[in-house]
Formats: structure tokens, sequence, C-alpha cells
């Protein structure tokens, strides 16, 4: 139900079931003769601005419409970005893959990401595969759910696709915190033993030891997979540090003023051993005369 009729100056004349449509292609760099009649017969035409985008210019064009691939039926529709919901060319890889599928001769499983309209999701479904249909858009993914009804899958086939689509969106976002929860507590514990290495014995010892504990219940709960459970141990974690942070903080600026305090009496420890050290100063009595 598809095919590419010519091609010419940017632009491409299509045959998309009963209707003619020219869109631009960036790929056609050729300019030949427009001898087809299709040209001037076209049902749809999509215009590309020079500013960016374009729109389409509506002859005799459906809102929407369907085209067929073997068993598969998909509904079509203009975007406004030239797009039909389709793209017919992926179909060689479409067969490749439902041949590997039909041939396995035990259960497949497929993992469509950016699935879009469902072509291939469509295709190894009706091969006989378990297809996981991922796509960010809702729309998308209920465009999906329509192709499916109109190739004929059942009910079940259709709602499993909507269903492990926001299964699987809605466990990536689990991933995504418990990853998160890990590194945030992984970076708090290096932070929190090299403050106890810095105080060394200096450190108070029921903080030190109560802090260990934590770190030790922490690290076991990294192994999990509970993100809940490593964000409350992190907390906790975290306010008994603040102990350490301030003991350490106290015997830095306890150094630092002791550093201070010392040291005009090295200056003057300095000086009185210069001056004593001078053995040829004489103190003399002396008169002035004028002439």
């Amino acid at each position: 139900d598809y095919e590419v009729i010519d091609c010419s100056k940017g632009e491409k004349l299509e045959r998309w079931g009963g209707y003619i449509l020219v869109r631009p292609d960036p790929q056609v760099i050729w300019d030949t003769p427009r001898n087809d009649r299709g040209w001037k017969h076209r049902n749809g035409h999509y215009h590309r601005s020079k500013r960016g985008g374009g729109e389409w210019e509506f002859i005799s064009l459906p809102e929407q419409w369907q085209i067929h691939y073997k068993d598969l039926t998909f509904n079509l529709k203009p975007f406004s970005f030239k797009h039909t919901g389709l793209f017919p060319e992926q179909a060689a890889n479409w067969d490749w893959f439902s041949e590997k599928i039909r041939k396995a001769g035990r259960p497949i499983k497929v993992l469509n990401l950016f699935a879009y309209t469902g072509g291939a999701t469509l295709a190894a479904a009706g091969a006989g595969a378990s297809v996981t249909h991922v796509d960010a858009s809702k729309g998308m993914v209920n465009w999906a759910k329509e192709n499916a009804a109109s190739s004929g899958l059942s009910e079940q086939d259709i709602q499993r696709l909507v269903r492990e689509a926001e299964a699987h969106a809605s466990d990536d976002k689990k991933k995504q915190e418990l990853i998160e929860a890990r590194n945030h507590a992984d970076s708090l514990i290096y932070g929190t033993e090299k403050s106890l290495a810095d105080l060394g014995d200096k450190a108070d010892a029921a903080v030190k030891s109560d802090i260990e504990g934590k770190i030790a219940s922490l690290r076991k709960l990294m192994e999990g997979e509970d993100a809940a459970g490593i964000k409350a141990a992190t907390e906790e974690l975290a306010k008994a540090s603040h102990k350490l942070a301030e003991q350490l903080y106290q015997q830095q600026a306890q150094q630092n003023a002791g550093a201070a305090g010392g040291q005009p009496g090295a200056d003057a420890g300095a000086g009185a051993s210069a001056n004593s050290g001078n053995d040829d100063v004489v103190d003399a009595d002396y008169t002035e005369v004028k002439k």
C-alpha cells in the first residue's frame, strides 16, 4: 500500500494507500523533470518553511485513513511536522525479525524502545513474540493500541502493550531512585570515614562507635534494593556525622589559636637572642660642641 513514485528538487512523491502525498526530503538533491501526473494531482502537500517547520496543504485528504502491510493494518493521519504515523522503509526489518521469531522454536520476548505508533511492535506480536512497547508519549502508545486493534490483535494483547509500557516506566523510576540513594549514601560514608581518620584518637569514643555502627548498617542496606530504607539510614548517619564535624572544627580552631598565640613569643625570643649576641655594643655619654 506504500510506494515512492518519484523524487525531485528536495521532495518525494508518494502513494499511501489510495492517496498521493508530496513531502520534503533533504536527501533528494537532484533536479529532474517532474513528469509524473501525481505531482499535479496530489491529495496533500507538506510545504517546508525557510524559518523552520512547515504546514500541510490539504487538497483532498481525509483526517485519517488506513494502509495495510501483509496482515498488519495501520491508521494514518498527517502530523504538523510532515510525518504520517508510520515509517514504511522499516518493513524490511519487520520481515527479518518476524522470520527469526517464527523459526526460533521457543518463546521470544521483544523490548521495543521509542516504539512510536507500533509498527515493529505489531510485526513482532503478529509473529508470536511477547512485546513490551515503550514510548514516552502517551498519545503514541494509544495510537499503537488503535493499530493493534485494527490489525486484529486480541484485547488481551492490546492491553498488555499499554500496561507493560506503563509498568516499565514505573520500574525505571524506581531503579533511578535506588541508584541515586546508593550514590548519596556512598558519598556520605566516604566523607564521614575521612573525618574519623583525620581526628584519629581524638575522636569522641561514644560518637565514633555510634557512627561506625550506622555506617555498617547503611552498607548492609545498600546491598539490597530498599531505596527508602537507604535514604532513612543516610539521614541518620548525616545527623551523627554532624557531631563529628563539630569536633573536627573545634580541634582545628584550637590548633590555629595555639599557632597564633605562640608566634609573638618566638619573635621576642629571636630579638633577645640577636641583641644578647652583640657583645661589641657600649653605652657612653657625649657632649655636643658648637663651633
